[in-house]
Order: C-alpha cells, then sequence, then structure tokens
C-alpha cells in the first residue's frame, strides 16, 4: 500500500485501477468479482472512496492489523508530500507542482485506468440493461449531480428489477437515511480540538472526489469559520490533486495553513479516522449482501454506476491529460505496452515521469 499511495498520481479513478493491477492481477489477493464487490461496497460509503478501497482490501489480506497498517500506508506517503508543498507555499507562496513530470505522468495513468475500466466493465455487466445504470452516472457525472445520487438510484433500481416477481405480491419500502447535518462552531483561530472537529465531520458526510471537498471547505472554512482565504482553500486543493495518494490529503495543507504541523496532522487524523471506522463496520457484512436476493442486485446496480462515474472522470483526466502529440503518444504506447505485456503500473508512471522530466529539461 506504500508503494501505490507513492506512485498513484490522478486520483480515486487511478487509485482503483492500481489497486485492481496490484491486488488482483499481480498478486492473487482477491479475483475480480470480489474486488467489484468491495469497490461497490464502499462507494456508498461518505469519505474518500479509493482510500476505503485500500483500507478494506488491507483488512481482508491481513486482519485488524492490515486495516491499520495498509491505511496508513497508502496515505503517510501523500500526506508527506503535501506536508512539504504546505511548507513551501507559506514560504515562497507557490505550490511546486512537479511540472513537466506530471506532464508525462498524466497520459500514462489515463491508460491505466481506461484498460482496468475494461476488464471490470466486462465482469459487472452481468445485464445487457445494467449499460443504462452506467451511461446514468455519466450524465449525472457531467449535470454535475452529487455522487451519491446515482449510486442509491441504480442499487434500488437494480434491487427492484432483480425482485420484481417478489414485488408483485408484497409491499416493499427501501429507506434511505438522510444524512445527519453537522455544525462547526465560529472561531477564527481554531485549536487542534476545533480543527479535529471540523474535520471529523468532513469526512463522515463528504462523498465523492476532491472537488466535493472543495464544495465543503468553501463553505465552512471561508465563509462560515473564517480560517482561510478562498484562494488559500484552491491552491489546498490543488496540493492534494497533483500529489500522489489520497486527494483528501487536502486536510494536511488545511491543517498546515492554520496551525503548523500539528494541526497538519490533527486535520489529517480527522478526515481519515472515520473511513477506517466506517471500513471496519461494514467489511464483515460484504459476504451477507452477496448472499442477500435484495442486496446482491443492489451491490450490483452500485458497481456498475462507480464504474460508469469512474468512465466520466477518466475522461475529464484524458482531456487535461492529453495536450499535444507528445502526451498522446505515451497514451498510445501506454495502452500498448498494457493490453500486450500487462506490466507492473510503477514501471509505467516511472517511465512516463522520466519522459516528462526530460521534456521539461529541453
Amino acid at each position: 500500500m506504500a508503494k501505490l499511495g507513492t506512485i498513484a498520481f490522478g486520483g480515486p479513478a487511478v487509485h482503483v485501477a492500481m489497486l485492481r493491477d496490484e491486488v488482483v492481477r499481480r498478486r492473487g489477493w482477491l479475483d475480480d468479482a470480489e474486488f467489484l464487490d468491495l469497490f461497490g461496497a464502499v462507494s456508498v460509503l461518505p469519505g474518500p472512496s479509493s482510500t476505503q478501497l485500500a483500507i478494506v482490501i488491507s483488512r481482508r489480506r491481513a486482519g485488524w492489523p492490515g486495516l491499520l497498517v495498509g491505511g496508513a500506508c497508502f496515505i503517510a506517503p501523500a500526506m508527506a508530500i503535501v506536508l512539504v508543498l504546505a511548507w513551501a507555499y507559506v514560504r515562497y507562496g507557490t505550490t511546486p507542482a512537479g511540472g513537466g513530470v506530471l506532464d508525462g505522468i498524466a497520459p500514462v495513468v489515463v491508460a491505466i485506468v481506461a484498460v482496468a475500466l475494461w476488464d471490470l466493465g466486462r465482469r459487472a455487466l452481468k445485464h445487457q440493461w445494467f449499460v443504462i445504470f452506467g451511461a446514468l452516472a455519466i450524465a449525472a457525472y457531467a449535470a454535475g449531480i452529487n455522487v451519491l445520487l446515482p449510486l442509491v438510484v441504480a442499487g434500488v433500481l437494480a434491487a427492484v428489477v432483480a425482485n420484481r416477481h417478489r414485488l408483485a405480491r408484497m409491499n416493499a419500502f427501501v429507506p434511505v437515511l438522510p444524512l445527519l447535518p453537522a455544525v462547526a462552531s465560529v472561531r477564527v483561530r481554531p485549536s487542534a480540538l476545533d480543527v479535529l472537529a471540523e474535520f471529523l465531520k468532513l469526512g463522515t458526510v463528504v462523498f465523492g472526489s476532491g472537488y466535493a471537498l472543495l464544495a465543503f471547505l468553501r463553505a465552512d472554512l471561508v465563509d462560515q469559520l473564517g480560517w482561510l482565504t478562498e484562494q488559500q482553500v484552491l491552491d489546498a486543493v490543488a496540493a492534494g490533486q497533483v500529489t500522489p495518494g489520497p486527494v483528501f490529503t487536502t486536510a494536511t495543507f488545511v491543517g498546515y495553513l492554520v496551525g503548523g504541523v500539528p494541526l497538519a496532522l490533527v486535520a489529517t487524523l480527522g478526515i481519515f479516522a472515520p473511513s477506517f471506522v466506517l471500513v471496519a463496520a461494514l467489511e464483515p457484512f460484504v459476504a451477507r449482501i452477496r448472499a442477500s436476493a435484495w442486496l446482491a442486485p443492489a451491490l450490483d446496480g452500485v458497481t456498475v454506476a462507480a464504474l460508469g462515474l469512474m468512465v466520466a472522470v477518466t475522461v475529464d483526466l484524458g482531456r487535461r491529460a492529453i495536450t499535444d502529440a507528445v502526451t498522446l503518444a505515451l497514451l498510445g504506447v501506454a495502452l500498448a505496452v498494457l493490453l500486450r505485456w500487462k506490466p507492473n503500473a510503477f514501471w509505467l508512471v516511472t517511465g512516463g515521469a522520466g519522459v516528462g522530466l526530460a521534456r521539461g529539461l529541453l
């Protein structure tokens, strides 16, 4: 997990693809069916879904110690890098993003995600009409709809369709629990307890990517609490986006800005702690969900919708990554190598970084 936390640039879609490459194809810890079940299950949890996927896989592999160690190893490299960026930001007023290196990595990670989506999609699309769920998820993403909605809708519809004969003989009611509103105290100079409370709340209620986190950070830290300016929040999210590992390490950057290294660690603990608790509570029930006549098709629907969201995110990544003939060539070469030889993603990312670095120095 530490390796993936160090090289998995590009956000949740890339993390999922690299996790699948490492734990399914290379190590054989899971098969694709089990991987998809875990992916679908964590997709409906609040918090960073790809981090939760790393945590739940670690729990499956090595029990409760694995849950803690695997999750920590996935988070720690990104946290350390973001701390360096935050220090540079405070000292020099900028967030160095590695320019050419990231330009070389981006097309490679797009290729990695595309191949993973192809492989996972063929297994997840158990029925032809599941394609509709994926298409609706892509449309919802394009329309800016909260990512939870297509996941819930797909899960409910899949369960209803799979059990339509039962429904003809009974009245069914599917409850959806609303998120509890959270309130933070107003204080311009936050204490460690203030920071912990705020980021525990965010780790519990935020669904989606770092862009979803941005909306909450703006509302809370700028408008309500007055801890940061809007530009500082934007720079914090940018730092989370350009570093490997979880995008939610944006919290590390924010914590550093409001109180140095101690509050950076507190904020990081706060935003990720709920994920460990939620995964610990959910993981024992995944097998029961798969055995249920109602919940198993719901899990399939959620998984397909989550893959649809990954497709939409990958298209966005591709638009930003493919900027000229060189990046297009990198994408083509990476796709060809993946399809022909299926190498470890580490070597592809390293090769892309080398090409980007060499190009930046010329």
